[in-house]
Protein backbone atom coordinates (compact mmCIF):
# COMPACT_ATOMS: atom_id res chain seq x y z
CA UNK A 1 0.00 0.00 0.00
CA UNK A 2 1.64 3.17 -0.77
CA UNK A 3 2.18 5.96 1.95
CA UNK A 4 0.03 8.40 1.55
CA UNK A 5 -2.99 5.97 1.23
CA UNK A 6 -2.04 4.36 4.18
CA UNK A 7 -1.68 7.82 5.96
CA UNK A 8 -5.04 8.62 5.04
CA UNK A 9 -6.19 6.00 6.48
CA UNK A 10 -4.46 7.03 10.16
CA UNK A 11 -5.95 9.74 9.70
CA UNK A 12 -9.56 8.56 8.87
CA UNK A 13 -9.35 6.44 11.87
CA UNK A 14 -7.88 9.21 13.97
CA UNK A 15 -10.19 11.56 13.07
CA UNK A 16 -13.28 9.33 13.50
CA UNK A 17 -11.89 8.75 16.92
CA UNK A 18 -12.01 12.74 18.25
CA UNK A 19 -15.22 13.08 16.17
CA UNK A 20 -16.77 10.10 18.94
CA UNK A 21 -14.61 10.70 22.23
CA UNK A 22 -14.32 14.16 22.23
CA UNK A 23 -11.25 16.89 21.70
CA UNK A 24 -9.22 15.29 24.85
CA UNK A 25 -8.30 12.81 22.16
CA UNK A 26 -5.60 14.55 19.80
CA UNK A 27 -3.38 14.26 22.99
CA UNK A 28 -3.00 10.48 22.24
CA UNK A 29 -2.24 11.39 18.41
CA UNK A 30 1.53 10.62 18.71
CA UNK A 31 0.95 7.19 20.67
CA UNK A 32 -1.77 6.38 17.81
CA UNK A 33 0.29 6.53 15.09
CA UNK A 34 3.63 4.86 16.67
CA UNK A 35 1.50 2.18 17.63
CA UNK A 36 -0.53 1.62 14.27
CA UNK A 37 2.69 2.58 11.62
CA UNK A 38 6.23 1.60 11.46
CA UNK A 39 7.38 4.05 8.73
CA UNK A 40 7.65 7.03 8.80
CA UNK A 41 6.73 8.95 6.29
CA UNK A 42 3.15 7.76 6.69
CA UNK A 43 3.10 8.74 10.09
CA UNK A 44 4.23 12.37 9.17
CA UNK A 45 1.56 13.13 6.70
CA UNK A 46 -0.80 11.18 8.73
CA UNK A 47 0.06 14.11 11.10
CA UNK A 48 -0.29 16.57 8.46
CA UNK A 49 -4.00 15.36 7.92
CA UNK A 50 -4.97 15.20 11.32
CA UNK A 51 -3.77 18.46 12.62
CA UNK A 52 -4.37 20.56 9.50
CA UNK A 53 -8.23 18.73 9.39
CA UNK A 54 -8.81 19.72 12.71
CA UNK A 55 -6.96 23.19 13.15
CA UNK A 56 -9.50 23.86 9.69
CA UNK A 57 -12.44 22.07 10.91
CA UNK A 58 -15.05 24.84 11.14
CA UNK A 59 -14.40 26.43 7.81
CA UNK A 60 -14.28 22.68 6.23
CA UNK A 61 -17.49 21.95 7.38
CA UNK A 62 -18.88 25.14 6.50
CA UNK A 63 -17.09 24.71 3.25
CA UNK A 64 -18.70 21.01 2.74
CA UNK A 65 -22.40 21.91 4.31
CA UNK A 66 -22.58 24.87 1.57
CA UNK A 67 -22.70 21.87 -0.76
CA UNK A 68 -24.56 19.31 0.46
CA UNK A 69 -27.86 19.68 -0.34
CA UNK A 70 -30.63 19.68 2.56
CA UNK A 71 -27.65 17.54 4.12
CA UNK A 72 -26.69 18.60 7.78
CA UNK A 73 -22.74 17.79 8.83
CA UNK A 74 -23.97 16.51 12.19
CA UNK A 75 -26.66 14.09 10.69
CA UNK A 76 -23.95 12.67 8.06
CA UNK A 77 -22.50 9.13 9.01
CA UNK A 78 -19.49 9.79 10.74
CA UNK A 79 -16.72 8.21 8.76
CA UNK A 80 -18.55 10.27 5.81
CA UNK A 81 -18.26 13.09 7.43
CA UNK A 82 -14.92 12.55 8.91
CA UNK A 83 -14.12 11.89 4.61
CA UNK A 84 -15.12 14.75 3.62
CA UNK A 85 -13.35 16.67 5.90
CA UNK A 86 -10.35 15.04 4.92
CA UNK A 87 -10.44 15.26 1.45
CA UNK A 88 -11.80 18.56 1.67
CA UNK A 89 -8.61 19.68 3.88
CA UNK A 90 -6.32 18.10 1.08
CA UNK A 91 -8.54 19.85 -2.14
CA UNK A 92 -8.31 23.41 -0.56
CA UNK A 93 -4.89 23.63 1.68
CA UNK A 94 -2.54 20.76 -0.03
CA UNK A 95 -1.96 22.16 -3.61
CA UNK A 96 0.78 19.45 -3.60
CA UNK A 97 -1.56 16.83 -3.92
CA UNK A 98 -3.90 17.15 -7.38
CA UNK A 99 -7.89 17.42 -6.82
CA UNK A 100 -8.40 14.35 -9.01
CA UNK A 101 -6.06 12.52 -6.25
CA UNK A 102 -7.70 13.45 -3.36
CA UNK A 103 -11.49 12.64 -4.72
CA UNK A 104 -10.33 8.95 -5.24
CA UNK A 105 -8.76 7.89 -2.52
CA UNK A 106 -11.98 9.79 -0.55
CA UNK A 107 -13.98 7.92 -2.68
CA UNK A 108 -12.19 4.74 -1.65
CA UNK A 109 -12.12 5.37 1.81
CA UNK A 110 -15.85 5.21 1.73
CA UNK A 111 -16.26 2.23 0.44
CA UNK A 112 -13.99 0.63 2.09
CA UNK A 113 -14.89 1.93 6.06
CA UNK A 114 -18.67 2.99 5.19
CA UNK A 115 -21.55 1.75 2.79
CA UNK A 116 -21.53 1.13 -0.49
CA UNK A 117 -23.31 4.24 -1.09
CA UNK A 118 -20.86 6.22 0.49
CA UNK A 119 -18.63 6.55 -2.84
CA UNK A 120 -21.21 7.80 -4.65
CA UNK A 121 -22.13 10.20 -1.73
CA UNK A 122 -18.58 11.29 -0.80
CA UNK A 123 -17.89 11.89 -5.00
CA UNK A 124 -20.75 14.24 -5.24
CA UNK A 125 -20.03 16.43 -2.63
CA UNK A 126 -16.27 16.58 -3.32
CA UNK A 127 -16.87 17.04 -6.65
CA UNK A 128 -19.03 20.09 -5.95
CA UNK A 129 -15.99 21.49 -3.44
CA UNK A 130 -13.69 20.98 -6.56
CA UNK A 131 -15.69 23.16 -8.39
CA UNK A 132 -16.19 25.97 -6.46
CA UNK A 133 -11.99 25.79 -5.66
CA UNK A 134 -11.62 26.06 -9.26
CA UNK A 135 -13.10 29.17 -9.19
CA UNK A 136 -16.84 28.32 -11.01
CA UNK A 137 -18.18 30.16 -7.61
CA UNK A 138 -17.10 31.94 -4.51
CA UNK A 139 -17.29 29.77 -1.24
CA UNK A 140 -18.80 32.12 0.43
CA UNK A 141 -21.94 32.13 -2.10
CA UNK A 142 -22.95 28.97 -2.17
CA UNK A 143 -25.82 27.83 -0.27
CA UNK A 144 -27.63 24.89 -0.59
CA UNK A 145 -30.50 24.58 -3.02
CA UNK A 146 -34.40 24.41 -1.52
CA UNK A 147 -36.34 21.39 -2.58
CA UNK A 148 -33.71 19.27 -3.00
CA UNK A 149 -34.21 15.60 -1.52
CA UNK A 150 -32.13 14.11 1.52
CA UNK A 151 -31.72 10.25 1.76
CA UNK A 152 -31.33 10.77 5.30
CA UNK A 153 -34.54 13.03 5.67
CA UNK A 154 -37.35 11.66 3.60
CA UNK A 155 -40.40 13.72 3.39
CA UNK A 156 -43.23 12.05 5.48
CA UNK A 157 -46.96 12.44 3.28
Amino acid sequence: MKSRTRARQLALQFLYQVDLLGQEKIEDLTGFLQGEEKKGEARTYARHLVEGTLEARESLDATIQSVAQNWKISRMAVIDRNVLRLATFELLKCDDIPPNVAINEAIELGKRFSTAQSGSFINGILDKIKSLDQGDQPLESVTPEAGADSPEEPETP
